[in-house]
């Protein structure tokens, strides 16, 4: 039964960046989208990079190791739609960040 891991706090997540946390065996980068906070497998897809560390410009993150980017709400990939970046399931509960663990 899945179980919920307390991460952050929405205050500790940067508009601008990400946040890596790990939540179990799992690396999961938090972005912020106005007071929403929204989460996505940490690491890119393409070499491992760390999402999390990529610049947000219009809801839009830019791995920092080779520039594969990705919606922060849809996970989808900007220009080959057949890739998503896995969404991680989230809530918040008074301003705490609970990750979603199997």
């Amino acid at each position: 039964m899945p179980s919920w891991i307390k991460v952050a706090t929405i205050q500790e997540v940067p508009e601008a960046t990400g946040l890596e946390v790990v939540a179990g065996d799992r690396i999961v980068a938090l972005f912020r989208i106005g007071d929403e906070v929204v989460a996505l497998d940490g690491i890119c897809p393409h070499a491992g990079g760390p999402l999390a560390q990529g610049r947000v410009n219009q809801q839009i993150v830019t791995c920092p190791w080779h520039g594969w980017q990705f919606h922060v709400a849809t996970g989808r990939h900007c220009l080959n739609a057949n890739l998503t970046q896995p969404r991680v399931a989230i809530r918040v509960e008074n301003d705490e960040i609970f990750v979603e663990v199997p």
